[in-house]
């Protein structure tokens, strides 16, 4: 199975920190979000399944994820930066497909 790269881990990390000095009405991400986001900064393996559930999650946050971004917002001040990072950031989609569409193969 997988592991996600690098900038991946980043993120998660970053957005992990940004969410335990952030107020309780600027924390974001769910149980499974936290999960996904010490998945990826412990560099665990990642199964298929999750792969797709990754893809899933990044592309339904996409448009507010980019207005959050063109507001000049971080993951300290926004709710879905923060959630988004959780999940390894949107720059995740390209190795997501790619490794998606290997292990379908």
């Amino acid at each position: 199975m997988p592991v996600a790269p690098d900038y991946m881990k980043k993120a998660a990390e970053q957005a992990l920190k940004a969410r335990a000095e952030a107020p309780k009405s600027r924390k974001a991400g769910t149980s499974v979000g936290l999960a996904r986001a010490n998945q990826l900064s412990n560099k665990e393996n990642l199964s298929l399944n999750t792969l797709v559930r990754m893809r899933s999650f990044l592309l339904r946050h996409r448009e507010n994820y980019e207005r959050a971004v063109k507001a000049k917002l971080n993951n300290s001040n926004s709710k879905v930066i923060q959630a988004v990072n959780l999940w390894g950031g949107m720059r995740a989609l390209s190795w997501l497909n790619t490794t998606i569409n290997a292990l379908q193969k």
